[in-house]
Parts: C-alpha cells; sequence; structure tokens
C-alpha cells in the first residue's frame, strides 16, 4: 500500500468535488501521482551490457512532492552536506510557528514560509554576530521548513544546523562557541516575532491576524547537536518528500487509510485512520508554491559568499589538527541485471503510445 494507491483510488473523484477551489500546483501534483511510474509517462528502456537483458520501467512523474520518486535526490543532499560539515560542534535550533498563525500561514504560504526564512534567519546571524556571545561576525547555517507533524496535521517550522561559532572579519579567525551554548531562545523568540510583526505590517496584512496574537511568544528550540551529522540524516529524509512516505502506509478499506506514526510524547508507534479525501487533504497542506525553496543557505554557507564553505572545512581542519570526519556517504543504488549481475545501461526513453524498439549493445 502506497499513498500513490490513494489517490490513484479517491483522487480523481477528489478533483471533481474539490478541483474548482483547488490551486492549480495541487491538480498538477495529483495528477503527477496518479500517473507516476505508469505508460501514461512513458518507458525508460535499459538493457544489460554483458548479456543484453532488456528492461522496460515506467517514468517516475520527478514531482517533487512525490514520495516515489524523490529518494536519489535525499541521497545526493545528504552526501553534498556531510562533505561540507564543518569540523566543529553543531547545534539545531528549531523556530516554530505558534498555532493562532497556522490560519494565516496556510491561506499565504508564499508570503508567510518567505517571512518566515527572513525573519529567522536575520535573528540568528544577528545576534551571532554580536560579540556578546562569542567572538566572531560571520556565521553559517541552512535551514530547511518543514511544514507537518506526524500525523500530517499542519505544523510549520524551520530546522536550521548551525556550526557552533563564527569566522571573523578582523583576524580572519574561527571563533567557537561554547559547547552546550550558542544563543538564547528568549531573545531569538522575541526578535523572530518583532521582524515577522514588521514584514507584515510592511505588507498591510497585520489585519488578518488577531491583535493579541503577538503577546505570545514563538517557540524556539536549541540544543547540541555533535558533529551535525545525526541532523543532517535526520533532515535528508524531509527534505525531499511531502507529509508521509509510503511505508507508512498499512491499509485502505471502506474509503478509510489506515497509517502509522510515532507519537512525540511517548515515542511508541501508533496508528490513524482517516477518510480518504482527509488524507488527500492533509497531503495536499504541505504542497508549497511553485518554485519555493524549502532549503536555504547563511552567512559563509550562502553560495555567493567570500569564504567557500570546503575552504573554510579545509582551514579548521588544519587549525584543529583534526582528522578529516569519519561520515560515511549513502551510497547511490546502481543497477544490476538480475540474469548475469552485469551493469544495467540507458538504452532510450519511448513516448506514450510510440512502439517499443529492439534494444541491445554492440
Amino acid at each position: 500500500m502506497t499513498v500513490r494507491d490513494v489517490f490513484l483510488a479517491h483522487g480523481k473523484v477528489y478533483l471533481e468535488k474539490f478541483g474548482r477551489r483547488m490551486p492549480a500546483h495541487h491538480k498538477k501534483l495529483i495528477r503527477a501521482i496518479i500517473q507516476c511510474r505508469t505508460e501514461a509517462l512513458g518507458t525508460i528502456v535499459c538493457a544489460c551490457e554483458d548479456c543484453a537483458n532488456t528492461y522496460r520501467i515506467f517514468r517516475s512523474c520527478g514531482n517533487r512532492h512525490c514520495p516515489t520518486c524523490q529518494g536519489e535526490n535525499a541521497i545526493n543532499w545528504f552526501n553534498t552536506r556531510i562533505d561540507r560539515l564543518m569540523p566543529v560542534h553543531h547545534f539545531m535550533i528549531t523556530c516554530t510557528v505558534p498555532a493562532e498563525f497556522r490560519d494565516f500561514f496556510r491561506s499565504h504560504q508564499r508570503f508567510a514560509y518567505s517571512a518566515l526564512f527572513q525573519a529567522t534567519s536575520k535573528t540568528i546571524i544577528s545576534l551571532a554576530a554580536e560579540p556578546t556571545y562569542f567572538p566572531g561576525d560571520t556565521p553559517g547555517l541552512f535551514g530547511v521548513l518543514h511544514t507537518w507533524g506526524r500525523q500530517m496535521q499542519y505544523h510549520p517550522h524551520i530546522h536550521y544546523v548551525v556550526p557552533g561559532g563564527a569566522f571573523s572579519s578582523s583576524d580572519h579567525s574561527w571563533h567557537s562557541s561554547p559547547e552546550a551554548f550558542y544563543l538564547p531562545v528568549r531573545i531569538i523568540s522575541e526578535k523572530i516575532k518583532s521582524h515577522f510583526f514588521k514584514l507584515m505590517q510592511k505588507n498591510d496584512l497585520l489585519h488578518l491576524v488577531r491583535a493579541g496574537v503577538w503577546v505570545k511568544n514563538w517557540n524556539v528550540n536549541s540544543q547540541s547537536v555533535g558533529n551535525g551529522a545525526r541532523s543532517i540524516r535526520y533532515l535528508s529524509s524531509y527534505v525531499f518528500r511531502t507529509a508521509i512516505s509510503n511505508h507508512r502506509v498499512i491499509t485502505m478499506e471502506n474509503r478509510q487509510v489506515l497509517f502509522r506514526y510515532t507519537d512525540t510524547k511517548s515515542g511508541t508507534n501508533k496508528t490513524m485512520s482517516l477518510s480518504a479525501f482527509e488524507f488527500i487533504r492533509r497531503f495536499l497542506q504541505h504542497v508549497l508554491p511553485t518554485g519555493f525553496m524549502k532549503i536555504r543557505y547563511y552567512g559563509f554557507m550562502h553560495p555567493s559568499t567570500t569564504i567557500p564553505v570546503k575552504l573554510a572545512v579545509a582551514l579548521l581542519e588544519a587549525l584543529f589538527a583534526v582528522r578529516p570526519r569519519r561520515v560515511e556517504p549513502v551510497e547511490s543504488s546502481v543497477p544490476c541485471c538480475e540474469r548475469c549481475n552485469g551493469i544495467v545501461r540507458f538504452v532510450g526513453f519511448v513516448r506514450p503510445n510510440d512502439t517499443l524498439p529492439v534494444v541491445g549493445f554492440t
């Protein structure tokens, strides 16, 4: 049982019932998931270079929200981040939107998500540049937007992975933060709220939320995460998928979808049953606006920085005389022939309704 099975059985009816008031990118995703790895998207033809055994594989939809398509991208992102992992202690800072703002976020996603990134990153960077906490004025960090809870409820927040310290523009050296403390979460919370308020005010949106919600603190959690590798591995499972993975879907009977989740308080595995329409609705509310980037890099991790990350890593390894990190990359799967174990190579692509060619290696 997969997410696609739910969409295949109920997606078309869902479109017929709610399509008129659905965003275009939600409709596009439903059609993409239904057609994923079917003849409708064409056929990839491969063959073993040793025995010429032929394989015909239906093409994936490639949609970034499809639970079936993004495994290779997650592996590549993880390996890239591990390759650029700083040889210092790290922190994970999680900034969560208060429940009172969720309706606004849901209905104004492009603005709200961008403003959340802007408010949170600006706060962390400005505080880290203050000499009050540790020397240095150029920190580095990357953030991943995450909008769902374990039951697919709407729960927008951003996880930041931050090396513990900053470079200094005055002495061109690295200055470490204490291993158990990076920045005060209370001050981070207050400044995030202030920045977000100003962004809403600037865009004439304050009337869309109750005035009383600004009294409530924004939840910020900061924890030391060692060398950062485990946090990156954790985030890699969320970067290229949406809301729920296929292995969590158990059964679908009588228009009810049963899936498993982990209870955040007890840590135990539990199950939940939702109607097929409610399952689809919860899934779709986490689909990002077209072109929106859910991973963003700041400080010396930004692509336009004057301190390339790989150079920073090499300098710190030499400075602290540390050995290269022994974090094994995740290997991409190399297709092998089931008949002779030879390497399977791509031969060609067949469009829908075209005739499959006779292929082989010479």
